[in-house]
């Protein structure tokens, strides 16, 4: 997730009055009263009836924390090594030479030829990480898929300021003058396919090996699902609205149990520019459709100035056809990229998919705004592990579901659906389910789904299949509640039973499980697991009991490890991002905090279950200013892929904070890392 997007889309607040609805006070009060911490309790009761670990893949998985740091390095614990797999502007093909960080230096980017280099080489600020075994369960060789999210201006351009310092003249300015960027830029977008192997104790990717593929802005794509052909989907370039060019703002991701990857279209809204619409809008049904998922006057790469499907004067549909879930196969590098309408359009962050009791497919899903929802999707027809082409289209029929977290602990799962007796009709302004995919937002509201605190990726363990759910931050929560207009409607802007801090910092995890252990289910218990922090500052409160977080009126800084015991134990966290398990079934977190503690972003490790229960160790420090995306484990669990997104950020190609992975006096690139132990046990 960019992090210059953590301050979200404020909207011009309302007269304070109440809410028609029960306080948060006194729900708790309702819930504490019939004694139900369910979610707790059922967390408990789970861990309870697991297995033991065999000792020696316990005592191979421990490891002694890593302080946090300042260092501008990659810093693990002793007995732990990574390989640099690959960076920005590494040749993913024979014939096409790296592009370099002496090269970024010099600009060499821009010269002729560099976008089509570029589509050959690795991406920038990479993202989510999902590893394919070549066959059946092997961890040693392997397709690894990598998102690439967005191009950070200060960083990619000498002579370039950061888009929260250029004025929107500027950009035009450097746009016009240098056009070839913008293909560059697109180009740097999307997704590498590369093969990796471990040999000899190290992980390489093999150039040009027959899987290998670059998907960028440019990559035609197919519409699929109820929105395919939607008239709001439809534009100049592509009237039947089935068609699209390009996939970027590629954030977190996931797999399908039939081998292809799931990749998430989130903070679109970046690319494209409102013009004077931003001041004199025209067309009510445009109005309406962009109102949840509101756009810039200006964009903030400048696309629009060179190329006209970014200004929605020209082509006010164009954002319509970005913000979805996108289908990879990895082991065709021919086939045609799939956006599947089906899972609604927001700010997506994380793919991740559980295959029901009945064989029906869910997919868990957050949208990366503050005071947006978790959203899940069930398949209609069960996954066919015998037939992959019975499940080429199975994620284009289903119910899309939205959460609603109640305070006694329970929750529902809310359907979108399209209904003349329902509440998404004509009446409430729908006028079909591809509307309402397409306005996926706003069908939530009517529903009554809970605004959260920026829900990010959302990860089933595979041991237990309790849902693991990453609330990145949100500040803008207020101490009480309050009415306000947020991002086009108004809600309650203070805390609410699963979001219990005001100012929240440093972001917490929610910790769900289905009815029945049924990930088809409907109905749901829930309790926080984890509320980040720094449990050793002279101002935090170190919560042990359950009851305690959600009975106090909670500090910015109160924080909890899932009921672990001894704050000394335990690393201090904030804002996690995206979420991983390995085979331990232990919950591996990586962060974005923008340095809210003061400290670099790293991966940390956390059993849910057993005595060990919230004893999260922090095992990796990224480099000055990165953050630190992918968490994704090889099924043998001895190794860990990482994503080091935006190392440098806070500097610039012409005045660098950091110089990770190249060194000396050169400016930093973004690339993935494979960490291991020394003796190759399991991490």
């Amino acid at each position: 997730m960019r992090h210059t997007r953590n301050s979200g889309k404020p909207g011009r607040p309302e007269p304070d009055r109440r809410l028609e609805t029960p306080t948060f006070g006194t729900l708790l009060e309702r819930r504490f009263s019939r004694r139900s911490l369910i979610g707790a309790a059922g967390a408990l009761a789970c861990a309870s009836a697991l297995p033991a670990w065999p000792s020696r893949r316990a005592r191979s998985a421990a490891f002694e924390p890593v302080a946090a740091q300042r260092t501008d390095a990659v810093v693990l614990p002793k007995g732990y090594r990574y390989d640099l797999i690959a960076g920005w502007g590494d040749s993913l093909f024979p014939g096409v030479p790296d592009f370099t960080a002496r090269d970024l230096k010099r600009n060499a980017h821009l010269a002729d030829g560099a976008a089509e280099r570029q589509m050959r080489q690795f991406g920038t600020n990479c993202d989510a990480i999902v590893y394919f075994p070549i066959s059946g369960k092997r961890s040693d060789r392997g397709i690894l898929c990598v998102n690439h999210e967005y191009v950070q201006a200060e960083l990619s351009f000498a002579g370039r300021k950061s888009i929260l310092e250029d004025t929107p003249e500027e950009r035009k300015r450097w746009v016009e003058t240098h056009p070839q960027a913008v293909d560059v830029m697109k180009a740097a977008h999307g997704v590498s396919v590369l093969e990796v192997s471990l040999q000899r104790g190290r992980w390489t990717f093999t150039p040009g090996a027959p899987l290998t593929r670059r998907i960028t802005a440019e990559t035609i794509c197919e519409i699929c699902g109820p929105a395919r052909g939607a008239p709001q989907l439809r534009t100049r370039e592509d009237p039947t609205g089935t068609k699209v060019r390009g996939t970027f703002a590629n954030c977190a991701g996931g797999r399908t149990p039939w081998g292809t990857y799931l990749t998430s279209e989130e903070n679109i809204d970046d690319y494209f520019a409102l013009g004077s619409l931003a001041r004199e809008p025209k067309d009510e049904a445009i109005v309406e459709a962009h109102r949840r998922f509101p756009l810039l006057e200006h964009s903030y790469y400048g696309w629009e100035h060179v190329d006209r499907r970014f200004d929605l004067q020209y082509e006010p549909n164009e954002p319509l056809r970005f913000g979805w879930i996108v289908e990879i196969d990895p082991r065709d590098p021919t086939s045609v990229p799939r956006k599947r309408t089906a899972l609604g359009r927001f700010s997506h962050e994380g793919a991740e998919t559980v295959v029901a009791r009945d064989g029906r497919v869910a997919v868990y899903m957050g949208d990366d705004d503050k005071f947006e929802y978790v959203y899940k999707f069930v398949t209609r027809r069960p996954f066919d592990p015998h037939n992959p082409a019975a499940n080429r289209d199975l994620l284009d029929d289903g119910t899309l579901y939205v959460a609603r977290f109640d305070a006694d602990g329970t929750g529902e799962w809310l359907p979108l659906v399209y209904d003349e007796r329902g509440p998404l009709n004509r009446r409430s302004g729908f006028t079909s389910q591809a509307d309402v995919v397409i306005r996926a937002r706003a069908a939530a509201d009517l529903l009554g789904a809970t605004p959260m605190d920026r829900p990010e990726d959302i990860h089933p363990s595979p041991v237990d299949g309790r849902v693991y759910i990453a609330c990145t931050n949100n500040t803008s929560r207020e101490p009480g509640s309050r009415l306000g207009e947020w991002a086009g409607r108004t809600i309650d802007l203070g805390p609410n039973a699963a979001n219990p801090r005001p100012r929240n910092a440093t972001g917490h995890i929610i910790e769900l499980t289905e009815d029945d252990g049924d990930a088809a289910a409907t109905r749901f218990r829930w309790n926080v697991f984890l509320l980040a922090g720094n449990p050793g500052a002279s101002e935090a409160r170190f919560l042990v009991e359950y009851e305690q977080v959600m009975r106090a009126q909670l500090a910015a800084t109160a924080t909890y490890y899932a009921g672990f015991r001894d704050s000394g134990a335990v690393s201090p966290i904030a804002c996690p991002d995206n979420l991983g398990f390995d085979p331990l079934g232990r919950l591996w977190i990586v962060t974005d905090s923008d340095r809210v503690l003061g400290t670099n972003d790293g991966c940390f490790v956390c059993p849910t279950t057993g005595p060990e229960r919230g004893a999260l160790r922090q095992i990796m420090s990224g480099p000055n200013g990165a953050e630190i995306c992918g968490c994704e484990i090889t099924p043998d669990g001895t190794t860990v892929f990482l994503s080091i997104q935006h190392p440098g950020d806070g500097g610039s190609v012409d005045d660098p904070v950091s110089h990770w992975p190249d060194g000396g006096d050169l400016p930093a690139r973004a690339a993935v890392i494979a960490v291991r132990r020394e003796d190759g046990d399991p991490l």
